[in-house]
C-alpha cells in the first residue's frame, strides 16, 4: 500500500490539533460517545504509520521538508526512521486508548472537553517532537509539551496540590528547554546545519574538542529534566495530581519518554565517549535505585507507579549510557514494554479508585470477584513489569542483561544495580497485580464494581499486545525493535530475540536471581516500608525533637493527642530535606530575591529613574570609543550658503530658549521652534517626506503638550534647586556629546551602501511602490511601524485617562 506523503504529513501534524479544536463542542453535545469519535483521529494515524513499518525496516526512511525561512537555511523537516516510528506508533495507539477512557472517566465533569482538548493538543505536540528532522522544530515542540502538560496536570485547578504539581513541572522542564535551545543553537554553529540526520554523521562536533563537553551538557540537562532523572526527579510524582488518564499517558509513552527520546536520538552523535558514558550509567544508576526503593515506601497506587517510572527512565538511561548494538536493542524492547504495562496499570488504578473509592493498597484487598477484568489486565500488566515469559517485559529483560558484561569492577557494579534495580520493579508488579485483587475482600468508600468497556478495553488490548508477541516475536524484533536500535546506534543491527533459554549464559543466571530477590522483598514488604518510614537521619531526628517541644508549648491545647500527632507530622516535615522541600526554597529564595531587587530599582521615583537611565546610556555610548581608542576627527565644516548657517543658528537658539524658558509654556513653544528648525534643516538638505514628518510630529506635540498643561493646571513654572538644575545639565550635556561622538565616528567610516541599493532595486519590483520612504516604511519595517502607531496610540489613551480622572476628581470636589 503506499501513501502519499504530503498528505500524510500534513494530516499526521495537523489533525490532533484540529481534533483539539472540535473536543469541547463534541464532548458537549455527544456525551460519552464522542470519545469513540475523537479516538478515531489517533486512531487514523496509528494505522497510516503501520504502512510505513515495511519501508522503514527496510532502510528507508520517510522525509518531509518545508522551507521555512530559506535565507537562514531553517526548514521544517520532518522523519520517520525506526525510532522515531515505534515512538510515533506508542504515541497514537496508547493515545486511542486513553481518549476513549478519558470521555467515560470524567462522564459527569464539567469541563470533561477542555481536557479531551487539552490531551489532543499535547498529543499533537508529542508526534511533532518525535518526528521532527530539524533542531528548530523539535525545539518548538519539546516546548509546547512542556505547555500542554502544565494545563493537564493542573487540570483541577482549584487544588493547591495540582496549581503546585502543574507549576513544577513546567519550571523544571523549561529549564531543560532553555538547555536545549542552547545545545541546538552550539550545534548549528558547530556543525552549520539545523537538521539532525545530518549532524548524526558530522565529524565536526567531535574534531572541535572545546564544543563537545558543552553540547553534551546541555543536551544531558533538557534530557535528565523532561525524564526526571535525579537530582529533577521531584516534579513527576507531584504530577500524578493530574486526573488518572493524564498519568497513564504521559508517564508511559509520551512526555517522560521524551528525554530519553532525546538522547536516543543524539546517540550516534554524542556516544562513545567517557563522559557520555559516565554521567549516563551514573545518574541513570542513581535514578533506577532512588525510584525503586521510593516505590516501597508509598502506599498511594499511583504514586507507587510514579516511582516506578521515574526507576524505569533511569533504567532506560543507564543502557543508553553502556552503548553497543545489545544495549540499543534493550532499550527499544524496553521501551515497548514499558508503555504498554505501565499505561495499563495506571488505567487499572484509575478503574479500582472509579470502583471503589480508595487508591490506598493497604486498604484494598478481595477484588478478583467483583473486577474480574481488571484483575486479568492487572495480571497480564504486572507478571510483563515482573518479567516473565512469554511476555513483553521478559524480552527487554534478557536484553538488559545481554548487554552487561562482568569484565571489569564496573561491569560488575552494573550487574549488581540493575538486577536489584530489575528485582524492585519486579516487586511493584507483584504487589499491583496480587495485594488488591487476593485475599478477603475488604471494606472500601464505594461498594465495589467492575468499570465499564470503554475504561478496561484499552488496558484489556495492551495486556493481550504484551502477550501476542509469543506468535510473532521473529516479525516483531525485525521490524519494530532492529530499526529502532539501529537508530539509535547510527548502523544496521540484527534482531536476535527468541524465547531460547541458554542455562549457559550469564542473562538465564541473573533473571533467576531478580526474580528470587523481587519476591523476597515482596514477602517483607510491609516491614521495609515500615522501616524506610522510620529511617530519619539522626540530625533530623534531634530537630524534629526540638521543633517538636517548641511547637507544642506553643499549642493553643498542648498535650492532647490529635494536636501533638499534627505537631510531629508537620515538624517532621520540615526538619527532613528533600529535593521537593528544596524546589520550594530555591522558588521562595526567588521571589524574595526578585522583591528586594524590585525595591532597589523600583523605588518610585521617577525622576531618579531617569537620571540613571540617560547615565547609563552615555556610559554604553563611550565606553566602546575610550576600550578600543577609536574617537573620531573634529569635523571641518566648509562654507555653506547663509540660509543653512541660519537654520543651525535658529535651532541652537531653540535649545537656549529651552533652558532658560521662564515658564512651562515658554518652554514648549521653543521645543517646537528647535523641532522646526530640524525640520528645516531635512528641507535643506533634500529630505522633504523626513521634513514633513518632523513638522507634523512637533506641531503635535506642542499642540498635545499644551492641551495637556492647561487641562491638569500645572503650575506655570518648575522651580528646581541648583544642584538638580546642575545635575541635569551636566547629564544632558554628557548624553549630547557621546551621541556627537559616536554619530561623527559612524559618518567618519567607510559608507555601506548594499541596504541603500537593496531598497532602490526591490521597493518597485517587490513592494511596488515609487517612494522609497514610504515603502520602507510600510513594507520593509512595517511591524516597526505598526508598534510606533501602537504606542502613539496608547500614550493617547494614557492622556485621555489623566483628563477624564481630572474632571472626574473634580466634580466629586464639587
Amino acid at each position: 500500500m503506499t501513501l502519499n506523503f504530503d498528505i500524510f504529513a500534513i494530516a499526521l501534524l495537523l489533525s490532533p490539533f484540529a481534533a483539539a479544536l472540535l473536543a469541547p463542542a463534541m464532548c458537549r453535545h455527544g456525551g460519552v460517545a464522542a470519545g469513540w469519535g475523537l479516538a478515531l483521529v489517533p486512531a487514523a494515524l496509528f494505522v497510516a504509520l503501520l504502512t510505513t513499518v515495511e519501508g522503514v525496516a527496510a532502510g528507508r526512511p520517510v522525509r518531509l521538508a518545508i522551507d521555512w525561512v530559506p535565507a537562514l537555511d531553517l526548514r521544517l523537516s520532518f522523519l520517520i526512521d525506526g525510532l522515531s516510528l515505534v515512538f510515533a506508533l506508542a504515541i497514537t495507539g496508547i493515545g486511542a486508548f486513553i481518549v476513549i477512557y478519558s470521555t467515560s472517566y470524567l462522564h459527569d465533569h464539567r469541563h470533561r472537553g477542555r481536557f479531551i482538548a487539552f490531551l489532543l493538543l499535547f498529543m499533537g505536540a508529542m508526534l511533532g517532537l518525535v518526528l521532527s528532522d530539524s533542531l528548530v522544530g523539535l525545539f518548538v515542540f519539546w516546548e509546547l509539551t512542556s505547555v500542554t502538560s502544565f494545563l493537564l496536570i493542573g487540570f483541577d485547578h482549584e487544588r493547591e496540590a495540582a496549581r503546585r504539581g502543574a507549576i513544577q513541572a513546567l519550571i523544571v522542564t523549561g529549564i531543560g528547554g532553555l538547555a536545549l535551545m542552547a545545545g541546538g543553537v552550539l550545534l548549528h554553529h558547530v556543525a552549520g546545519t539545523w537538521t539532525i540526520s545530518d549532524l548524526a554523521y558530522s565529524p565536526t562536533l567531535r574534531e572541535a574538542g572545546w564544543s563537545y563537553p558543552w553540547v553534551l551538557g546541555f543536551i544531558v540537562v533538557a534530557a535528565f529534566t523532561k525524564s526526571a532523572q535525579w537530582p529533577f526527579h521531584f516534579w513527576l510524582p507531584n504530577a500524578m495530581e493530574a486526573p488518572t488518564p493524564v498519568s497513564a499517558y504521559l508517564h508511559s509513552a509520551t512526555m517522560v519518554q521524551a528525554g530519553v527520546y532525546l538522547l536516543a536520538r543524539m546517540s550516534p552523535l554524542l556516544a562513545g565517549t567517557p563522559q557520555w558514558q559516565a554521567l549516563l550509567c551514573s545518574f541513570g544508576a542513581i535514578t533506577l535505585l532512588w525510584g525503586g526503593v521510593a516505590a516501597l515506601r508509598q502506599t498511594d497506587l499511583k504514586q507507587i507507579l510514579a516511582q516506578t517510572t521515574i526507576a524505569s527512565l533511569g533504567l532506560s538511561v543507564m543502557l543508553l549510557g553502556i552503548g553497543g548494538e545489545t544495549a540499543a536493542m534493550a532499550v527499544a524492547a524496553y521501551f515497548v514494554a514499558h508503555a504498554l504495562y505501565k499505561a495499563a496499570l495506571f488505567l487499572v488504578t484509575g478503574i479500582i479508585d472509579h470502583g471503589t473509592g480508595t487508591r490506598d493498597i493497604t486498604a484494598l484487598g478481595g477484588l478478583r470477584d467483583t473486577l474480574t477484568i481488571t484483575f486479568i489486565c492487572a495480571a497480564l500488566a504486572g507478571l510483563s513489569m515482573f518479567g516473565i515469559p512469554p511476555l513483553l517485559g521478559y524480552l527487554a529483560k534478557e536484553e538488559m542483561y545481554a548487554a552487561l558484561s562482568a569484565g571489569d569492577v564496573w561491569g560488575i557494579v552494573a550487574i549488581v544495580v540493575m538486577v536489584l534495580g530489575n528485582a524492585l520493579l519486579g516487586v511493584v508488579g507483584l504487589a499491583v497485580m496480587i495485594r488488591p485483587f487476593m485475599g478477603p475482600l475488604r471494606p472500601t468508600p464505594l461498594a465495589p464494581h467492575e468499570g465499564d468497556f470503554a475504561l478496561w478495553i484499552g488496558p484489556a488490548l495492551f495486556g493481550l499486545a504484551s502477550l501476542a508477541v509469543l506468535f510473532a516475536v521473529s516479525s516483531y524484533g525485525e521490524l519494530f525493535l532492529a530499526p529502532m536500535a539501529s537508530s539509535i546506534a547510527g548502523h544496521p543491527v540484527d534482531s536476535h530475540l527468541g524465547f531460547a533459554v541458554d542455562f549457559g549464559a550469564l542473562p538465564v543466571w541473573l533473571s533467576l536471581a531478580t526474580w528470587a530477590l523481587a519476591i523476597g522483598i515482596y514477602w517483607q514488604r510491609d516491614w521495609i516500608r515500615a522501616a524506610i518510614a522510620k529511617s530519619v537521619p539522626s540530625r533530623a531526628g534531634k530537630l524534629v525533637r526540638r521543633r517538636r517541644a517548641r511547637a507544642v508549648s506553643r499549642a493553643t491545647a498542648p498535650g492532647e493527642p490529635e494536636v501533638e500527632a499534627e505537631l510531629d507530622r508537620s515538624v517532621e516535615e520540615r526538619a527532613v530535606w528533600t529535593w521537593d522541600r528544596g524546589f520550594d526554597q530555591a522558588m521562595f529564595g526567588l521571589i524574595r530575591a526578585a522583591g528586594g531587587w524590585t525595591r532597589v530599582f523600583h523605588h518610585g521615583r521617577l525622576e531618579l529613574h531617569v537620571v540613571v537611565a540617560f547615565a547609563c546610556l552615555a556610559i554604553v555610548l563611550v565606553t566602546p570609543l575610550w576600550a578600543m581608542n577609536d574617537w573620531p576627527a573634529l569635523p571641518h565644516f566648509a562654507g555653506g550658503a547663509f540660509y543653512e548657517w541660519g537654520v543651525i543658528a535658529m535651532a541652537a537658539i531653540g535649545v537656549v530658549m529651552v533652558v532658560l524658558a521662564p515658564s512651562r509654556l515658554g518652554a514648549i513653544i521653543a521645543l517646537g521652534v528647535q523641532g522646526l528648525a530640524v525640520a528645516l534643516i531635512f528641507m535643506v538638505f533634500g529630505a522633504p517626506d523626513l521634513a514633513f514628518t518632523q513638522l507634523m510630529v512637533e506641531t503635535l506635540s506642542v499642540v498635545i503638550l499644551a492641551l495637556v498643561m492647561t487641562r491638569l493646571r500645572l503650575s506655570t513654572r518648575d522651580p528646581r534647586p541648583y544642584e538638580d538644575l546642575a545635575r541635569d545639565g551636566l547629564l544632558a550635556l554628557l548624553i549630547g556629546g557621546s551621541v556627537s561622538l559616536l554619530l561623527l565616528r559612524v559618518l567618519q567610516g567607510a559608507f555601506d551602501g548594499r541596504l541603500s541599493e537593496f531598497f532602490a532595486r526591490t521597493s518597485v519590483e517587490i513592494a511596488h511602490g515609487h517612494n522609497i520612504v514610504n515603502v520602507i516604511l510600510v513594507d520593509y519595517r512595517g511591524l516597526d511601524t505598526l508598534g510606533e502607531i501602537s504606542v502613539v496610540m496608547t500614550a493617547g489613551i494614557a492622556v485621555l485617562a489623566l483628563l477624564r480622572r481630572q474632571r472626574k476628581r473634580k466634580a466629586v470636589a464639587a
